[in-house]
This record gives C-alpha cells, sequence and structure tokens, in this order.
C-alpha cells in the first residue's frame, strides 16, 4: 500500500510516493492539486497508458509509429496525444514531416514509477513486442531517423 506527501519548499514542490520499500522524489516547479489530477486523469484511460507505456520505454515515437504499433486510427492517436500534451505529459519536437512525442524530463520518474507496478502487464508487454518486431523490420518512421543521424555520424 502505498501514500502520497507533499513537501513545498521555495517554488519546488517535492512529491513522495512512499511504498514499504523506497521512496521516490519527483521535483517539479508548482506540483498542486489541479497538476495532480491532470496527471492521474491522463492514467485514467487504457489507451493513454498503453502510448505512455511506449514512449516510456523507446524514448520517442511518431503519430504513424504508435498507430502501427498499437493498431489505432490516425484520430485516436492523436486524440490521446493531445490530451497527454495537455496533461503535462509529453513533449513534441517536429523532424521534417513528422512530429516526435516523448515523455517531459520533469515527469519521468512519475511514470517510471507508475510502471513499475504496471510494467508485467500482458498487453503492455505485446505492444513492446509488436514494436521490436516492426522496428527490426525497418517498418516504423523511427527507423529513417536512426538512419539519418547514423549517416550524419559518418
Amino acid at each position: 500500500m502505498a501514500f502520497f506527501c507533499l513537501f513545498a519548499k521555495a517554488d519546488i514542490c517535492k512529491y513522495h510516493i512512499c511504498n514499504f520499500e523506497f521512496v521516490w522524489d519527483m521535483k517539479l516547479k508548482h506540483f498542486n492539486l489541479q497538476l495532480g489530477t491532470q496527471f492521474l486523469k491522463a492514467f485514467s484511460d487504457e489507451s493513454r497508458i498503453r502510448i505512455v507505456h511506449l514512449l516510456f520505454k523507446n524514448k520517442e515515437m511518431c503519430i504513424s509509429d504508435i498507430e502501427m504499433v498499437l493498431d489505432f486510427t490516425q484520430t485516436k492517436t492523436s486524440r490521446h496525444l493531445i490530451y497527454l500534451k495537455n496533461a503535462g505529459l509529453v513533449d513534441a519536437k517536429k523532424v521534417d514531416q513528422w512530429t516526435y512525442y516523448s515523455i517531459k524530463e520533469e515527469v519521468s520518474e512519475f511514470v517510471e514509477m507508475i510502471y513499475k507496478y504496471l510494467g508485467k502487464d500482458p498487453n503492455l508487454l505485446t505492444d513492446l513486442k509488436n514494436y521490436n518486431t516492426l522496428y527490426n523490420n525497418r517498418e516504423l518512421a523511427i527507423c529513417k531517423l536512426h538512419s539519418r543521424k547514423w549517416m550524419h555520424q559518418n
């Protein structure tokens, strides 16, 4: 059983999630009830949990790759990514015609803690297996980005 406590000092808040075996600190500026509610609401949908898990495990992904791995429509994927971005969990960066999404650095510990509990879920493991298969077959847009980075390094 975990319990939550909030400590404020100046404009930095430390959000502790205490379990019997560990204490975890998340350092966010201006952490408050509204932000906590946004984070938890973002994790109240299975599709968003699956998207965030893929982003967490793979560092960054574009919409088309997420669609392909999860077998979602473009509309569904975009809607959930917008929700996650508005909740403050993900960042977006534009590279050529693709927009790549990643977990915001300041919330990565929060996300990591959640997936310590959910990481063994069969659906999430299947998503990772699908990602690895598509990546190894070079069917994902991220493969083009990685090959381009490799070409620029040589």
